[in-house]
């Protein structure tokens, strides 16, 4: 079983989409939570987030959760949306250093960079941080099968 692991600030918008789309995909053997670095446990994903996933009829329930040892332990592979997100966990969970990538850095080896991030933005914001994280899933595929 690969355990995938997604992870922004507050674990309402990169975070929780990425989940989704990874979901979406209905991967054998491949399981996938989401946190948030700074989040607040049991809020919904941002209303932005939640228009764009019923758009791409992508259904998903979401309560974000606060980054916690347990999570790192499940997780397999810990994919952040920035590399201040990859730095913040390191500091804290020295121990993952073997597991902990920015998503960029994992589906295009040697890349480094942070996905958009859309909060506080329109719907079209969220629709292109959408677009990122989907190209980037798919662009990772590969090491999941």
């Amino acid at each position: 079983m690969i355990r995938v692991l997604f992870v922004c600030t507050g674990n309402t918008c990169r975070s929780p989409m990425a989940e989704a789309i990874l979901k979406a995909k209905k991967i054998k053997n491949v399981e996938v939570k989401s946190a948030g670095v700074f989040a607040i446990d049991g809020e919904e994903a941002s209303y932005q987030a939640q228009e764009v996933l019923a758009e791409k009829n992508i259904g998903y329930f979401h309560r974000s959760a606060l980054l916690t040892n347990e999570l790192i332990d499940w997780a397999t592979y810990v994919l952040t949306m920035t590399v201040g997100h990859k730095s913040t966990i390191l500091a804290q969970y020295p121990s993952s250093i073997r597991k902990t990538f920015t998503l960029k850095e994992f589906a295009f080896e040697n890349i480094e960079g942070d996905v958009l991030d859309p909060f506080g933005g329109s719907v079209e914001q969220y629709k292109r941080t959408f677009e990122e994280l989907d190209l980037l899933i798919q662009s990772m595929m590969d090491k999941l099968e």
